[in-house]
């Protein structure tokens, strides 16, 4: 079973440029349109917002790419 995360919850994830840590802050549950795209979302598989802790950057992920820090 996938993780569930809240907001404020330290994770990191995989990107291009290796691993990058974050914090949680914000949870959508439903389609949303980020960065020109629509992602999608339900109440069974979220996505999250995550601010990076080394930059102001904000990506937004399905809980199955974080883990928990």
């Amino acid at each position: 079973m996938e993780t569930i995360f809240k907001i404020g919850d330290k994770v990191r994830w995989n990107s291009e440029a290796g691993y990058v840590t974050g914090t949680i802050i914000g949870i959508h549950t439903s389609d949303f349109d980020y960065k020109g795209y629509t992602h999608h979302a339900t109440p069974e598989e979220p996505q999250y917002e995550i601010k990076s802790d080394k930059s102001d950057h904000i990506a937004a992920h399905k809980g199955s790419a974080l883990m928990k820090v």
